[in-house]
């Protein structure tokens, strides 16, 4: 257990005006840089191929830039020795056409044998639907969490987790935007595992707050919530070191099909773990939280002594 007295709160006003600037910019960032969508949101091919032998993408990626793929996205999958194309769709080029052109183009500059594993196209319309769903999926699930912290804990709590939530993925989505990372169905999946597992974190840290305002009768709100805070850091701190070492292993030697998806991961675990210590706490205090509105109301009459029969 960590016996230190770090006055969090006591620079809960400087952090949250940080965070707020974070959030601006990041929305700002969307709204005029957007997301670098793939072709799960914007439609295409994908063409998966598979060697007898370690490839090198340079090639591939010269080849197809040359016959005027410049926007094709080339990596590995599995092993070096997959290779995965991802080719935007082209109005002018039946998909059939469109494959049989660039796999044509991989055996000109290549005898290597290979195997062409799949060929897959996503509709402009499927796109649509699926951009759509991805973010009915989060605001679903950030509705879902504010009716349950709600009924567990009280409506300051649930709006504080939903804050910190919406903090959580508006800063994720903007680094993504900032650095045009690939934004793709696996990177909707990890936004709904931050949600899930900031949600887990700030939980414990609010189960802790409550026990000790119903306990601890002489201290003002701020030091309960600090009090509570440096008793669990220990827990919180262990919980995302772990995690994090799972997830670098995962962005460095898992292959670049899951890169995006790891790294969504990585960044929001580190901002999740911020703002369970700071934005939702710091947002409870701001909507004056007190003992009062955690005491467990007594039932009438449970003061009195029971009656014979």
């Amino acid at each position: 257990m960590f016996n230190g007295e770090i006055n969090f709160m006591g620079v809960r006003k400087k952090i949250m005006m940080i965070s707020l600037v974070l959030v601006v910019l990041s929305l700002i960032t969307l709204f005029t840089q957007k997301l670098n969508v793939g072709i799960d949101f914007t439609g295409g091919s994908i063409i998966e191929i598979g060697y007898q032998k370690t490839m090198d993408l340079n090639p591939i990626r010269k080849a197809l830039a040359d016959a005027r793929f410049e926007d094709a996205i080339v990596q590995h999958f599995g092993s070096a020795k997959e290779v995965l194309i991802r080719l935007a769709p082209r109005a002018d080029q039946d998909k059939a056409e469109l494959s049989s052109q660039v796999i044509g183009i991989l055996k000109d500059i290549s005898n290597d044998v290979f195997d062409v594993r799949r060929v897959d196209f996503v509709g402009p319309q499927v796109g649509e639907e699926l951009t759509e769903d991805g973010g009915l999926a989060v605001l679903y699930a950030l509705i879902a969490i504010l009716i349950y912290v709600s009924l567990r804990f009280e409506y300051r709590f649930s709006l504080g987790a939903v804050a910190a939530l919406i903090h959580d993925v508006t800063i994720t989505l903007g680094v993504f935007s900032v650095f045009q990372l690939d934004f793709d169905l696996s990177v909707v999946a990890a936004l709904l595992a931050v949600i899930g597992y900031s949600l887990n974190d700030t939980i414990v840290v609010f189960d802790r707050i409550r026990e000790n305002f119903r306990k601890i009768r002489k201290k003002t709100p701020v030091q309960v919530i600090n009090i509570s805070i440096n008793q669990t850091i220990s827990r919180t701190l262990m919980t995302s070191a772990t995690t994090l070492l799972v997830l670098v292993a995962l962005f460095f030697f898992g292959g670049e099909v899951i890169h995006a998806f790891a790294l969504a991961l990585i960044i929001g675990v580190l901002v999740g773990t911020y703002s369970s210590i700071y934005i939702a706490s710091a947002a409870i205090l701001a909507m004056g939280i007190s003992r009062a509105d955690l005491l467990v109301p007594e039932k009438e009459g449970s003061d009195q002594p029971e009656s014979m029969p």
